[in-house]
């Protein structure tokens, strides 16, 4: 089971990964990471944009080239775009494998390729002013391990 999503509203993960792990009767391990927006820094609002027609099919190819690289049973890739507010859910990835390294290490995976290399633009609002956040050198570092 793939299960991949851009959502405009809250969402609970919970009840999102409840359903996803009954789906895979017979797992070995699933693994999940939920990213939440940060209040550090006086951070109002995250804002997320993204172009449209690119977006979901991009998300869709991680997933598939997820589900062959670590042989998972499924996966589910959920990711919140438009303003969001600190304390709310931006991103929820779990994977499910017959064995856990391969859960872990798909949702490791997945969230570098979304952090650094994906199609969302991101901007804070702090202090009532708007500011672009780009992806940091760790993040690129990250993503670098994944090279073949």
């Amino acid at each position: 089971m793939n299960d991949v999503r851009l959502l405009t509203s809250p969402f609970i993960p919970g009840a999102l990964i409840g359903p996803f792990t009954d789906a895979h009767p017979g797992l070995g391990g699933v693994c999940t990471f939920v990213g939440e927006v940060r209040g550090e820094a006086d951070v109002e609002l995250l804002e997320l944009s993204h172009y449209e027609p690119l977006t979901l099919p991009s998300m869709e190819e991680l997933a598939q080239q997820a589900i062959t690289r670590f042989d998972l049973m499924g996966i589910l890739m959920v990711h919140r775009v438009g303003a969001m507010r600190p304390g709310e859910p931006i991103v929820c990835v779990s994977a499910a494998a017959k064995h856990r390294r391969g859960a872990i290490d798909a949702v490791d995976f997945a969230m570098d390729h979304l952090k650094s290399a994906a199609w969302f633009w991101k901007r804070e609002k702090r202090n009532g002013e708007w500011h672009w956040i780009q992806p940091r050198a760790d993040d690129y570092a990250d993503l670098a391990r994944w090279s073949d």
